[in-house]
């Protein structure tokens, strides 16, 4: 595993200040009560030595007001900063997006433990742009296929491709099969495999969890929604295919779990592992695989994939 490496953010954060505050509070108060498990101590030091300012860059010190709405700039430090061993690429680029292959583990935008080691400041070092932005979410543990605005100016047309759902994602997952499935394959001819697929509409209500950054379902009206289907087996493993029609947190993940098959190498769910290094030799088998959409800029059709776990099945009777 690469060394960790102490490192502050390339790029800083920021956050908005709100509009009900008293008259009287500084931005360090604000700040060391908001960022409370960072602690007073670490943002005094940061005011002190000019890392936290307005966005015009004119800084602010310990007894600068808040000024409500306003947004304060600051940059993220850790003291170990866990590099990543594997490589981002660019599928397709033009003077509105980039469409890019993100690799498991590497977070999109700076969080948790990683500053720079991210998607996007990756991109902007590489090359040159520094207004390159995620159009949507991906989960660090996931690899795939991302889409990202290069323009300010246009970028919430892309985000309304999410917004609207006229943007098709699919990906595919490996998770091991229901005791049920496992031994209706493993008597199976040959031929009965070829009648794959298995496909599952999955819609429940989804519910942040404990910890908050879990999630579960939960009784009352669905306001999530998965279509997924069993592919191709192999060893009592199934590979799937999954398009997510909704986009909450963790949907993928947990719409498997409901199914009674949690996808392999996932740290969160059936059960929450203990914090830990990652291993990378144990991704999560979850891959954004395929991108499609009309451009809403130029019009044209983008209908990007990037490698899923094909190869790992390409033995079997699948179709």
């Amino acid at each position: 595993m690469t060394p960790s490496t102490a490192a502050r953010a390339a790029q800083p954060s920021f956050v908005v200040l709100p509009r009900d505050l008293p008259s009287n509070l500084t931005v360090f108060a604000f700040l060391a009560e908001h960022f409370a498990r960072i602690g007073s101590e670490v943002w005094r030091a940061r005011i002190q030595s000019g890392k936290v300012h307005w966005q015009d860059g004119s800084p602010i010190d310990l007894d600068t007001l808040c000024r409500p709405t306003a947004r304060v700039y600051y940059y993220r430090e850790v003291e170990a900063e866990t590099q990543i061993p594997f490589r981002e690429k660019i599928l397709y680029r033009d003077e509105q997006i980039m469409l890019v292959h993100k690799p498991h583990f590497l977070p999109v935008t700076p969080s948790g433990n990683y500053v720079n080691e991210c998607l996007v400041h990756r991109l902007r070092i590489a090359t040159g742009i520094s207004t390159i932005a995620p159009a949507h979410r991906l989960d660090r543990e996931t690899a795939g296929v991302m889409l990202l605005s290069l323009n300010p100016e246009t970028r919430h047309k892309y985000h309304e491709l999410f917004l609207s759902g006229t943007i098709r994602k699919d990906y595919q997952a490996v998770a091991a099969l229901t005791p049920e499935l496992a031994a209706a394959h493993g008597e199976a001819t040959n031929s009965e495999v070829r009648d794959l697929p298995r496909h599952w509409t999955v819609k429940n209500r989804l519910h942040a969890a404990e910890p908050s950054f879990l999630m579960q379902v939960i009784p009352g009206e669905a306001n999530s929604h998965s279509e997924i289907s069993l592919i191709a087996v192999k060893d009592g493993l199934g590979l799937f295919e999954l398009s997510p029609i909704t986009g909450k947190t963790h949907q993928l993940r947990v719409h498997m779990q409901s199914l009674g098959m949690p996808l392999l190498n996932d740290r969160f769910y059936p059960t929450l592992k203990p914090k830990g290094p990652d291993d990378f030799d144990k991704p999560l088998k979850l891959v954004a695989k395929r991108l499609r959409f009309r451009d809403p800029i130029s019009g044209r059709d983008h209908d990007v994939s990037c490698e899923g776990f094909d190869a790992q099945f390409a033995d079997t009777g699948s179709r």
